[in-house]
């Protein structure tokens, strides 16, 4: 599928509507310029949640393909860096120019507020996740 990131995996288990399942990262992961959004790029081995309403047609130990929307991980570098870099760059700019403080008063403020950005997103991170759809299909050999 054109735009979608795909991962072979196994199921692990599954919760009422919910299917969680190991994915691998695979040579082609390397050569993969989305790899970093998708999460696989820093780890060989992940379980991901997917909400499935047919999730109980599934069983332990079931082959699957599982994909993601490509703006999806795009939607997650903007939300994971480029907020973050806005947040600190208007603490910076408000504690320097409006609120005339000493620079390293103003840093240590920017960096703060980052801290709190990334605390409002651990937050939200159910609420965040409810908009990642993934697309689980059985393997078939």
């Amino acid at each position: 599928m054109q735009g979608v990131v795909e991962h072979s995996g196994t199921v692990v288990r599954v919760e009422g509507d919910r299917l969680f399942v190991r994915i691998e990262a695979t040579g082609a992961c390397g050569a993969c310029r989305a790899r970093e959004a998708c999460g696989m790029g820093e780890a060989r081995e992940r379980v991901v949640e997917a909400l499935l309403p047919e999730a109980a047609s599934y069983a332990a130990g079931d082959e699957v393909t599982v994909g993601v929307r490509r703006s999806v991980g795009l939607r997650a570098v903007v939300v994971a860096y480029v907020g973050a870099l806005a947040v600190l760059l208007a603490a910076l700019v408000l504690g320097v120019s409006v609120l005339h403080w000493e620079e390293r008063a103003a840093a240590l403020a920017s960096l703060g507020a980052v801290a709190l950005y990334y605390g409002a997103l651990r937050l939200l991170h159910r609420r965040i996740g409810r908009s990642v759809r993934f697309v689980v299909t059985r393997k078939t050999e």
